[in-house]
């Protein structure tokens, strides 16, 4: 393998990696926030509970995400020279403010891991609100970068020369707010189906102690309501980010519906994967007029196809299969919150069916592997270009070679680190069940009453 395939797959897998604590690091605080407010609501210590394990796991999840981040960002250096020499000098505001970002996070993060029961109720809530706007600034910002990828602004490249920098320009690159609103909302999704997850296999497991039940249950119905709530707000804003695509890499979103013609009243392929000879989608459901719709708001839209542009601009086709599979996944999980809701809160059964439960079971994964095959969808989708239209990734990719050993040590660095969180989150609850800690505040509001 040349250099470059080296480099993007070295950095593909620790971004693959990274990004897994990095979304829990952002949706599981707003968990605890929304645990933490029903407690102060309800005075049910079942949430209090919740939040204080949750915010246990939490912990171990940032003492991955943080030096898995930072590896990350040596890699950017080490690996594309040439794409840092312009993020130094044009995008560097988002690296400096995410520090702040990062600072307010850590402090309160401390503050509520360390003094909660010291603490008021409401300097609780507060510090675990600044948790979760820290995380989400910090994904925000870092993200800006990526969306800064796909639609540059703030600078021109004049004889190799870098020119007119405006780094605020930069910064509001137009896909800044669509991006930052779809990495937070897609993270708040996941965080809360992790959960809903963890507590339907929790209450298979338990369903002979009612009491435990019923504590994983309360998390099941928080989850799946937080979930579906999330996911429909990540599907509204996949579909600005689908007019964005139109309006600014129309290769990217004719390669994700595997459209090669330019047409008016472009049909929407569903499924299938593309046939670069045939230039057509195999085994697809196409659904007549509705991306032109999508992304114009009109039928009359017209969506420019592949053959428009040279073929060394196409990007990867396969990610027509990415694409779907990521909306897929979206769509199914709405369809788990909206099947809990309705058995829930409208029929009023107190129990799910099983194959029910292991649907929700799977959901945590699948939300997660939604993540992945997004970023996989939206970097590989930009190809060949580092930054659209004015960097190929070839010209940013560092020269030094001796790349696959450096690949072959990080990927064992990432499969040690990934057994090491699974086993100390088992080591930590199998020392300090549920149980415990429901009987230990069972005690403590018998003593508080008997007072």
């Amino acid at each position: 393998m040349d250099d470059l395939v080296i480099a993007r797959s070295l950095f593909g897998t620790t971004m693959a990696f990274h990004i897994i604590f990095a979304t829990l690091g952002v949706g599981i605080p707003l968990m605890v926030l929304f645990a933490e407010l029903l407690y102060q609501k309800t005075k049910d210590r079942d949430y209090a509970v919740m939040a204080n394990r949750w915010t246990k796991s939490l912990a171990v999840l940032l003492g991955v995400a943080i030096p898995s981040g930072t590896i990350a960002g040596v890699q950017l250096s080490l690996l594309w020279p040439g794409f840092m020499e312009v993020i130094g000098r044009v995008m560097s505001l988002p690296f400096q403010i995410e520090i702040y970002a990062f600072f307010v996070e850590a402090l309160f993060m401390s503050i509520y891991v360390y003094a909660a029961d010291r603490i008021s109720s409401w300097m609780r809530i507060l510090s675990v609100t600044l948790v979760a706007i820290g995380a989400s600034a910090s994904a925000i910002l870092i993200t800006n970068v990526h969306a800064f990828e796909g639609t540059p602004a703030g600078f021109r490249i004049e004889n190799g020369e870098i020119v007119d920098v405006d780094p605020w320009a930069a910064f509001f690159n137009p896909s800044f707010f669509v991006t930052a609103g779809h990495v937070v909302v897609s993270a708040f999704m996941t965080g809360a189906f992790v959960i809903a997850s963890i507590a339907a296999y929790k209450m298979l497991r338990e369903k002979h102690n009612q009491r435990v039940y019923q504590f994983h249950r309360k998390a099941l119905m928080l989850g799946l309501t937080m979930g579906g709530i999330f996911s429909l707000l990540t599907a509204l804003n996949g579909h600005e980010s689908a007019q964005l695509l139109h309006e600014y890499q129309p290769e990217k979103l004719a390669a994700a519906e595997g459209l090669f013609e330019t047409q008016s009243h472009a049909p929407l392929a569903i499924g299938g994967y593309t046939d670069r000879e045939t230039q057509s989608v195999k085994w697809s459901i196409e659904i007549p007029w509705l991306l032109s719709f999508l992304a114009g708001n009109s039928f009359d839209t017209v969506i420019r196809g592949l053959n428009d542009f040279p073929e060394e601009w196409w990007p990867p086709l396969f990610v027509h299969t990415l694409f779907n599979a990521m909306v897929g996944i979206g769509m199914l999980l709405l369809l788990f919150s909206i099947i809990g809701f309705i058995w829930n809160k409208i029929m009023k059964r107190n129990t799910f069916p099983r194959p029910l439960m292991w649907g929700f079971i799977a959901a945590g994964p699948l939300s997660m592997l939604a993540i992945e095959f997004g970023w996989i969808f939206a970097c590989t989708g930009r190809q060949p270009w580092v930054i659209y239209r004015m960097m190929k990734t070839a010209d940013a990719v560092t020269q030094t070679g001796n790349l696959a050993m450096l690949f072959i040590l990080f990927t064992i660095v990432y499969v040690i680190l990934g057994i090491s969180v699974v086993l100390v989150l088992r080591y930590y609850f199998h020392r300090h069940p549920v149980m415990n800690e429901l009987d230990k505040h069972s005690n403590d509001n018998s003593s508080n009453f008997a007072q």
